[in-house]
């Protein structure tokens, strides 16, 4: 019983320590570059659902609004990442559009 005990108290510190490791680089990290790496990421949800057959449109739209509201609250803020996940808002806006529109 103590080896199995020792065993998860080693793990525990392992991972308290791989999290106190990871919340250090977080803090060292410019913010617009985490967010616009949030913001790929539901590019890329957003696009799955699109991509679905049929397209899960209403899936992707709360994807599509949540970026939609990073962008339109930090704008510029977003640094170089601005104009690209802008565009990429436009695309996904773009082809919800025209998925909703052909019925599917």
């Amino acid at each position: 019983m103590t080896d199995a005990r020792e065993s998860s108290d080693s793990n525990d510190s392992n991972e308290t320590e791989e999290l106190d490791l990871l919340r250090r680089e977080l803090a060292t990290s410019d913010p617009a570059v985490v967010i616009a790496n949030h913001c790929y990421g539901l590019f890329e949800l957003a696009a799955v659902y699109l991509s679905e057959q049929p397209p899960r449109l209403t899936e992707a739209q709360v994807a599509i609004d949540a970026l939609g509201g990073i962008v339109d609250a930090l704008g510029d803020r977003l640094g170089e990442a601005a104009e690209p996940v802008a565009e990429g808002l436009a695309q996904l806006r773009l082809a919800w559009v025209q998925l909703q529109a052909a019925g599917t």
